[in-house]
Order: C-alpha cells, then sequence, then structure tokens
C-alpha cells in the first residue's frame, strides 16, 4: 500500500493556521515536471478523444477543472499573481495540475486547468472528511418479493442500471488500516463524486496570498473577483452516446437513456446511480420528489372521486335549481353590487355560476377536506421510514454529528477574525462577537420586514383594484351586446376575480426576482458558521416570504372576501372609499378555486420554462459556433465549460417550488379537490424536466452529502397542521356547508324536500327607500320597492330592522362547534397514525446493528493480529495485559 510521509500528511486545516505572511508547508508538490509523464508537446491534442476525462497521458484522471481569460486590463498582474500563489498551493496539497493553453481551446481565449488527486491525497483528506468505504460484502438476506412485483414489472428498471455494484458493509476510512478495506484497485475505489467532493473541500480552503492585511482563501473568492472564470468536476461521456474509452463507466449516458426522457416518465428512478453519480444531496431530492409523487397519486385519486361526484350530482342540487328558476330565481332581484353605478339584477343571471360552484362546494367536500389532513400525516410519517432506509444505505447514519464537525463555511473562517477556545475539542476557532451578531440578525429582521410588508400593500392595491374595476365590468357586460351570450358564465364578479388573479401573479414572480436576491444578500450579511446554519436561516427567509406572497392573495378569498361587507345602507367602505366585495350568492368557493388555480397553475407552468426552456436557449446560443468545428477539437472540458451552472443553491429553489406546491394542496385543498391531480400531472414532468436538466444542460454539480431533506421537513410538519385549520375555516366560513345543514335539520320548510326554500331563507329583505341618499341607484326603470342581499337579517317591518336573526346566531355557533369537532378529529387521527407507524423500519433497524457490530469486530480483529505480530517480534511495548484487555473488548462487542 502507499503511504504517505510525514509532509504529506499534513492538510489544508494545517495550512490555514500557518500565520500571515508564512509558506505553507503541505505536502510535497507533486507536478508533472519531474514525473515520466509526456510533457504537452509530445502529445498533440488532437489525437485525444473529445470524451477523454483524463490527463494527456491517459492515465491520470481529471478530479475538477479551473478556467480562467488572461485579459490585459488593470487587474490583469494581480490576477496572475493569485493564480500563480492559489496553483503553487494546490501542488503543495498533493494535487496534480495540468494547463491547456488558450491556443488550444475552441475561441482562443480560455485557459484550463485540469486537476487530479493522487491517491496519496484521497486517502489524506478520506480520513479527514470520515469518507465510508467497503469492508465486506452485505451478508442480510434480501427482503422478501413484494407479491405485486409481477404487476409492476413494466415500472422496473433493469437490475444493472438500479443496482451498478453489490451491497457492503462500510465502516470510515482510515489511512493506517488499509488493509481492512476491499481496496482492489486505487484508481477506481474512490467513486468520481467522492473524488470531486475531495478536491473542492482543498479548494475552497486553499490560500493564495495576504491582501489588505487578510488572508485570503478559497475558489469562491478567486471565481467572484474575476480571476478563475469557472470551477466545475467534469461529467464522464457526452450524455447522448457512450464514451469510447472503456475505462469510463458513462454513467451520464445511462441516466439520460433510463432516467432523464419524458418517455421514461412511467418507469422508477435509478437512485443508487443518482447517489454514486451527483451525490447523496442530490439523490435525496430525488429519493424525496419520487416518493411524494407516488403518494399524490393517491390522493388525486380520492379527490377527481369527489370530483366527479359533484359533477354528476350537479342536475340534483336544490339550490342551483331554484336559482335558475324563472318563477324563484327570476323573481327575486338583487341589491346592486356597487353604489350609483350598478343596477338592480335578478338572481337567476347567476345560474350557471351556482351549477359550477356545486363541483366544489357539496358534500364530498367534507370528506375530501378530513381525507386530506390524514393522508398528510401518512406522507410525512411514510417519508420518515423511507428516510431512515436511505439513511442506512447510503451510508449517512452517523452523518449528524460529521457535519457539524466539517462544515464551517470558509466565508466564516474568512470574515472572523476574532477566536476563542471551544469547549469540546479545546482547540482555538474563529468566532463572531455578540454584539455584531445582534446588529447583523437586527438588520436582516428589518428587512425581511420590509419586505413581507410590500407584500402585504400590494395585497391591498389588489384588493383595490378589485373594489375599483367591478362596477366597470358590471356596466360594461350589461352596455356591451357581444358580451351578452357569456354573461351567464362571466359574472362582473368572476371577471373581476380572474383579472385580480392574474395581476396578483404577475406581482408575485416581479416581488420573487428581487428578493431572492435580497435574502442571500442579508443572509451572506449574518455570517452563518456552517453551510447547514447558511441553508436553514435562507430557507426560512425565503419561505416566510414565499409563504406571504404565494398564499395572501387565497388567504384574502378565503376568510375575508365578503365577510365584513355590511349590508345595503350601512356598507363598509375601504379607506371611506371603495364598497367592500360581495360573494357570489352561490359563495366564495368558486372564486377561492379560481383564485388557486390561477396562482398555482401560472407557477407550474412558469417554473417549467424557467427550468427548461431558458437553460437550454442559453446553451444552444453559447454552442452555435462549437457545431461549426470538428468534433476533436471541442474537448470534453470545453463541452462543461460551455453548459449552465448548477450553483449551491440550485437544489434549495427546487425544494422551494416544492413545498409551496405542497401548501397549495394542503391548505386550500377543500377548495379545489382536483388540486392534488393537477400537482401529480406536474410533478410528473418535473421529475423528468429535473432529470433531463441535470444531465444535459447543467455542469456537473460537486457531490454533497445530505442524511434528510433539512429543515423543509420542519416546514412541511408545521404546514401538515395548519391546512387542518385552514380547511376546518374553508369548509366552516367559506362554503355554504354549513349553513345548508342547519336549514337541513333546524329551519326546513318542506319536509318532502328539506332543502326546498333554502335560497330563499339565506337572502334577507331591504326596503330600496332606506337607501342613503347618494347611494342609492342612478336608474330605478321597473320601480322595484325591495331588493334581498345575502344576511341572515330582520326584514323592514321587524321591530329589530336589519339586526342579525336568531338563525344568524345559530349557524355561527354550528361554524365554530364544526371547527372544534373536525380539528380534534383530525388532530386525534394525525397523532394515532404517527404514534403507530414507526420512523425507522425493524428490518433497517437490524442492519444497523449488524453492521456496527460486524464493523466492530473487524476493527478488534485486526487490532488482535497486529498485537499479535508485534508480540511475535519481540515488541516490549506490546504486554500480555494489553492482549487481554483487546481480547476483552471483542468479548464485550459479541455479547452486546
Amino acid at each position: 500500500m502507499n503511504r504517505l510521509g510525514k509532509k504529506a500528511s499534513e492538510t489544508l486545516i494545517e495550512m490555514a493556521l500557518s500565520a500571515d505572511g508564512e509558506e505553507c508547508n503541505g505536502p510535497e508538490t507533486i507536478s508533472t515536471a519531474g514525473s515520466e509523464i509526456p510533457s504537452s508537446s509530445e502529445i498533440d491534442k488532437r489525437h485525444q478523444s473529445k470524451d477523454s476525462i483524463f490527463f494527456r497521458d491517459g492515465v491520470r484522471r481529471i478530479d475538477f477543472v479551473l478556467s480562467y481569460v488572461d485579459d490585459l486590463n488593470k487587474e490583469w498582474e494581480k490576477k496572475l499573481e493569485r493564480r500563480k500563489e492559489f496553483e503553487s498551493n494546490l501542488q503543495k496539497a498533493g494535487l496534480e495540475l495540468e494547463t491547456e493553453d488558450k491556443k488550444e481551446s475552441e475561441d482562443g481565449k480560455i485557459f484550463f486547468v485540469k486537476i487530479h488527486a493522487p491517491w496519496e491525497v484521497l486517502i489524506t483528506y478520506a480520513e479527514v472528511l470520515n469518507i465510508k468505504v467497503p469492508i465486506r460484502e452485505n451478508d442480510i438476506p434480501p427482503m422478501v418479493e413484494n407479491p405485486l412485483d409481477c404487476v409492476l414489472f413494466p415500472l422496473r428498471l433493469p437490475e444493472k442500471v438500479m443496482h451498478p455494484e453489490p451491497d457492503y458493509f462500510t465502516a470510515p476510512f482510515s489511512k493506517d488500516k488499509q488493509e481492512l478495506y476491499l481496496i482492489n484497485d486505487e484508481s477506481t475505489f474512490f467513486s468520481p463524486s467522492m473524488r470531486n467532493r475531495i478536491v473542492n473541500y482543498i479548494l475552497t480552503r486553499c490560500p493564495y496570498g495576504t491582501e489588505e492585511g487578510k488572508k485570503k482563501f478559497g475558489i469562491k473568492r478567486l471565481l467572484n473577483n474575476g480571476t478563475y472564470t469557472a470551477a466545475y468536476p467534469l461529467h464522464d461521456c457526452q450524455y447522448w452516446k457512450k464514451a469510447s474509452d472503456p475505462n469510463c463507466d458513462s454513467e451520464r449516458y445511462t441516466l439520460y437513456m433510463e432516467w432523464a426522457r419524458f418517455l421514461r416518465f412511467y418507469k422508477e428512478q435509478p437512485l443508487v446511480l443518482i447517489r454514486k453519480y451527483y451525490g447523496e444531496k442530490i439523490g435525496i431530492y430525488f429519493a424525496w420528489l419520487g416518493f411524494y409523487t407516488e403518494m399524490l397519486f393517491l390522493a388525486a385519486v380520492v379527490g377527481l372521486i369527489c370530483f366527479l361526484y359533484g359533477l354528476f350530482t350537479m342536475d340534483e342540487n336544490m339550490s342551483s335549481k331554484e336559482i335558475c328558476d324563472p318563477a324563484i330565481g327570476g323573481e327575486i332581484i338583487m341589491c346592486p353590487l356597487c353604489d350609483r353605478d350598478c343596477e338592480y339584477w335578478r338572481l337567476n343571471t347567476t345560474c350557471e355560476s351556482s351549477q359550477y360552484s356545486h363541483l366544489f362546494d357539496n358534500v364530498a367536500t367534507l370528506f375530501f377536506a378530513i381525507f386530506m389532513g390524514i393522508w398528510v400525516t401518512l406522507f410525512l410519517e411514510f417519508w420518515k421510514r423511507r428516510q431512515a432506509r436511505l439513511k442506512y444505505e447510503w451510508d449517512l447514519v452517523d452523518f449528524e454529528e460529521e457535519q457539524q464537525q466539517l462544515q464551517l463555511r470558509p466565508e466564516y473562517e474568512a470574515k472572523c477574525t476574532q477566536k476563542k477556545k471551544n469547549p469540546v475539542t479545546q482547540e482555538m476557532e474563529p468566532y463572531l462577537p455578540l454584539t455584531s451578531q445582534a446588529v447583523r440578525f437586527c438588520i436582516s429582521g428589518a428587512t425581511v420586514l420590509f419586505w413581507v410588508s410590500l407584500i402585504i400593500a400590494s395585497m391591498i392595491a389588489v384588493i383595490v383594484y378589485r373594489l375599483a374595476v367591478y362596477a366597470a365590468f358590471a356596466s360594461l357586460m350589461e352596455n356591451t351586446q357581444t358580451l351578452q351570450p357569456i354573461s351567464g358564465v362571466l359574472t362582473p364578479q368572476l371577471a373581476t376575480s380572474v383579472t385580480a388573479s392574474c395581476l396578483n401573479f404577475v406581482i408575485i414572480m416581479i416581488l420573487n426576482f428581487f428578493y431572492e436576491r435580497i435574502a442571500i444578500w442579508i443572509t451572506d450579511m449574518e455570517i452563518p458558521r456552517t453551510h447547514m446554519e447558511y441553508e436553514n436561516r435562507l430557507t426560512m427567509k425565503m419561505f416566510l416570504f414565499q409563504f406571504v406572497n404565494y398564499y395572501s392573495s387565497c388567504f384574502y378569498v378565503a376568510f375575508f372576501k365578503g365577510k365584513f361587507v355590511g349590508y345595503p345602507g350601512a356598507y363598509t367602505y375601504m379607506f371611506n372609499r371603495w364598497r367592500n366585495e360581495e360573494c357570489d350568492p352561490a359563495g366564495c368557493l368558486i372564486e377561492l378555486t379560481t383564485q388557486l388555480t390561477i396562482v398555482m397553475a401560472g407557477k407550474q407552468i412558469w417554473g417549467n420554462i424557467q427550468e427548461a426552456i431558458v437553460p437550454w436557449i442559453c446553451n444552444w446560443w453559447g454552442r452555435r459556433k462549437a457545431r461549426n468545428n470538428p468534433e476533436n477539437l471541442y474537448s470534453r472540458w470545453e463541452q462543461d465549460h460551455d453548459l449552465q451552472t448548477f450553483g449551491a443553491l440550485g437544489l434549495f429553489y427546487e425544494y422551494l417550488e416544492m413545498v409551496i406546491q405542497f401548501g397549495f394542496i394542503t391548505l386550500f385543498v377543500a377548495s379545489f379537490p382536483l388540486a392534488p391531480l393537477l400537482a401529480l400531472m406536474n410533478n410528473i414532468l418535473e421529475i423528468r424536466v429535473d432529470s433531463w436538466k441535470l444531465t444535459t444542460q447543467y455542469r456537473r454539480p460537486v457531490a454533497a452529502k445530505a442524511h434528510s431533506i433539512g429543515v423543509w421537513q420542519e416546514i412541511l410538519n408545521g404546514m401538515a397542521i395548519l391546512s387542518v385549520v385552514t380547511n376546518a375555516f374553508i369548509v366552516a366560513f367559506t362554503s355554504d356547508m354549513i349553513p345548508r345543514l342547519v336549514y337541513y335539520y333546524a329551519y326546513f320548510e318542506n319536509e318532502h324536500s328539506p332543502m326546498s326554500g333554502y335560497i330563499n331563507n339565506s337572502l334577507s329583505v331591504f326596503l330600496i327607500s332606506d337607501f342613503p341618499k347618494g347611494n342609492e341607484p342612478k336608474e330605478n326603470p321597473e320601480d322595484f320597492v325591495i331588493c334581498r342581499y345575502r344576511d341572515y337579517r330582520y326584514p323592514p317591518d321587524h321591530e329589530k330592522k336589519y339586526m342579525h336573526t336568531m338563525q344568524f346566531w345559530h349557524i355561527l355557533a354550528a361554524k365554530l362547534a364544526f371547527i372544534i369537532i373536525m380539528e380534534h378529529v383530525v388532530f386525534i387521527v394525525k397523532f394515532f397514525v404517527a404514534w403507530m407507524i414507526p420512523d425507522v423500519p425493524a428490518d433497517v433497524k437490524a442492519k444497523i446493528k449488524r453492521e456496527k457490530y460486524l464493523t466492530q469486530k473487524i476493527l478488534h480483529e485486526y487490532e488482535l493480529e497486529k498485537l499479535k505480530e508485534r508480540l511475535c517480534q519481540g515488541d516490549t511495548r506490546a504486554t500480555e495485559k494489553e492482549f487481554i484487555a483487546t481480547e476483552g473488548r471483542m468479548e464485550l462487542s459479541r455479547a452486546m
């Protein structure tokens, strides 16, 4: 086995701790100059395959590529000095570099620095990063075959794609115990994703000099100041064909053919291969997205059944019949919907909208709201089990501690000049003073509060738009003959709601564009300590903003519109100018459905355009010149250089998009049972769009580890609890479910048809002569004496004129009782289901215990063998007591 010398054992952590101005003493420089590797002049680039992922010698694998443009501006000398120092320190860290001159690049302007990590560097940092490697093939029998496997066979992928390599028991790598591990070939022992993760770790911590009295380090700073233009690991081949090199696995091609094409939408995902190629962090995202999509299938089927129930019972709906009946709805004169400009109107003009409202406002709505409360719990609990299985299979069981130790952000180390002793490690480490933290958090909080206030202000502006244009739509539809044929469907209320929803969606997109940049800026300003802290803080800021931005309009329509209207003669006004909106006589639920559909569908369509079409156009534009050149002049690193960058926040936006969608299908699902079906169709497309763009349109991301979906799990749990409350309030206050039930059981007038007369009962009477002067309609051509309005108030001839009737208070009490009962029932079922389903499957627990036992046993046996060798060689330090203690530890391990 190759071993590192004393110098080679040092890491960049030690380099970074060296005193300012001192030369870094890292591992001995391993360059191409002193080796027997042919120089660039000896090997013609034209003879090298364009798919090559190796140095010119064809042996050393390219693990990372840096690119830069040698532009002769005023910063040229400074950038040159930084690059020289940085690359020198990379070589001191043990990395090997090979530079491609700009003359050999496709455009003649870009230099490429290819980086290779030799075995000595890999084993050093594998130990630092606590990377787990195989020690023995898994001997636990596989799970019993599912009896449904025959049915699900068309959905399966080939075994070599799903499981490209055997399953192993693993243990953290140690340089001193290399004999323990299954090292068959040093060049392939560490996968390409492990290799680029190790190189990236070195790049983010490698110093490049001192500027303004401060030590500077890290590739991120060099990219920001233009010293380098890009830094990325290579794809292993072109996505549309296999590599010509037999040493290349062509995993990118396999992923494209089996996963990233839309025609494979019905197939399972090759999660093991995704994890192997892209790393655990991207793998866990696609595992979650796939599981979420599978669970949506059940919700979509139940939602579709509820919708079909509403469709098939539309003709039996007594409320719609009475509204559409010329003898009932045609004789009911409704009060004007705005002051002065609006006229009296007949109830039967809303016939079509009342019928469509029944599609979503029926008995099935209540059932579906309760079902979704339970479905959410099942989804979250079963995901925990799936996540636990992935944690074991992907060697992430002990990852949490590792993450806390290793993922200190280089920006934190660079910006925090003060140091203090860590009480755990007893080592000096950088820290941010409490006063500085407080100031930064205050600025951050004020900025977030300002932007949330801006959203609320924009929502109020949309409400004002609704109030201001309603009269215009009402007048336009009455006086325009061409609109008469559709006036039954496109009512002034619906026209106002649709245009306001579209306007609201445009405002949402504009605010999102600006706030995303503000959120990143204020999170950077806070200087979070670890990568996990950074992502969690940014996630909470972005989610809070997106929550208010996307859902505020839906909350307004669901819980505020039509609730604070007043009554004719005593209407309430916004800013003492615009009269508050009223709901349609059939209820506000159809307007909430419209709002939800436009915002949800618009977001999904716009998201897919941004994710797929925009990167494709950018790449097509960037590669338009290269297509005219011979293939052997367009190398692998140049091809990848021309692709888009999948940034550090790439997955963040993917999660955010899906969690916002999750909110739409849970928080307001009682108003739109088809929301899960829309989400299911979108997610089937989303999986293939995300996989396609990642495989074909983006550079290969740096592999990163993640043992869970992180803070998104807590956000989903919070939304699951909130959804029970919102759906209970929607059924109680937005739909007409409770008023109809109260009428059915307590106020019916016809025993043979209990719902007959409901419409007349739900409309109160107003004496037109009671209108305040200036508020009455300009015209009353038919000399109406009374008009009706939606409320439960006493008539004008009653002693309690225009005060709420007892029926109003009965309905209010029934609504509150329903909310309490529904919430308690759903919460009890939720917590019972959560208690019944263990977070970790029993077989996974057994496998974890088996692996820990086996690892300890192998390590103890190894130590025992070493002690025997030392005793046989007469090593006086290897005492008999030490030998007995080691054997005793093995016995104790077996007993445990």
